[in-house]
């Protein structure tokens, strides 16, 4: 009897969170376009969601098309195909790798820090002085930093890309002797615009979704410091599973 009350509890608590996510999606949607526009506020969480976020997205892509090459270069060395190495580290750079990696990295760095400041506002009652003062919290918290996540994950995840290719390339030409003309040759055979507008598609859904994430925690954070803490951690665990969920619906849809 206690397992069916929990589960209905749970599912109870699931359904209402849900319900909470999606009208502070609505609302901050329908900011975008009432004025006043935070344009400053705006660029900032730009600046902030991006540009801070280009050092740890070039490093870790750098070295994800490093070893997707490394180990592509010995499974198809079975089949003397050594050729395709170029191609599949592009095809998967710019399908999956490229915007879920970005995604992910983005999330850890910036969706944390986006609900632990806007917890933060919350248990020092930053945002109940917003109201306060005449200016909706979902407008100026929620509205600029959700725009800026769609946005500016579909240039990071391109920058990506790029630097996950010439990862590969280093590997494959210069340590491994593949032929550099074979191996771009192959990518230009095979890499179509299509493919690079699948991880675009891709990674302004994931910006929206980590960004999202991180404002709603913050948004209904409670209990002191203890609960930033929380808020920040269900924040980096949600948008991680919603990522590599999204990444599976939206693929099955794309094929």
């Amino acid at each position: 009897m206690r397992f069916f009350q929990w589960l209905g509890g749970s599912s109870l608590e699931m359904v209402a969170e849900i319900g909470r996510v999606t009208a502070l999606f609505a609302e901050a949607c329908t900011w975008l376009a009432r004025p006043p526009w935070r344009i400053r506020q705006f660029f900032k969480q730009m600046e902030f969601v991006g540009v801070r976020s280009l050092f740890v997205v070039c490093l870790t892509a750098l070295f994800t098309g490093m070893v997707l090459a490394l180990q592509t270069y010995y499974a198809f060395r079975l089949f003397s195909a050594e050729s395709l190495v170029g191609a599949t580290v592009a095809l998967s750079m710019t399908r999956e790798l490229g915007p879920v990696i970005t995604a992910l990295m983005v999330t850890g760095r910036a969706g944390s820090a986006i609900a632990a400041e806007i917890g933060t506002m919350r248990v020092t009652e930053q945002v109940d002085a917003l109201t306060v003062m005449a200016i909706n919290p979902v407008q100026y918290l929620v509205t600029p930093r959700v725009l800026a996540g769609f946005l500016m994950l579909p240039l990071l995840t391109v920058i990506s890309d790029f630097v996950g290719i010439l990862g590969g390339y280093l590997i494959g030409v210069k340590t491994l002797g593949i032929n550099s003309g074979i191996f771009m040759n192959k990518i230009y055979e095979l890499l179509t615009l299509d493919d690079i507008y699948e991880g675009l598609y891709k990674a302004a859904v994931f910006g929206a979704i980590l960004t999202l994430v991180g404002c709603y925690k913050g948004f209904y954070t409670s209990g002191g410091a203890e609960g930033v803490g929380r808020a920040t951690t269900e924040a980096v665990v949600l948008s991680s599973v919603l990522i590599l969920a999204s990444d599976y619906v939206m693929t099955a849809f794309m094929m």
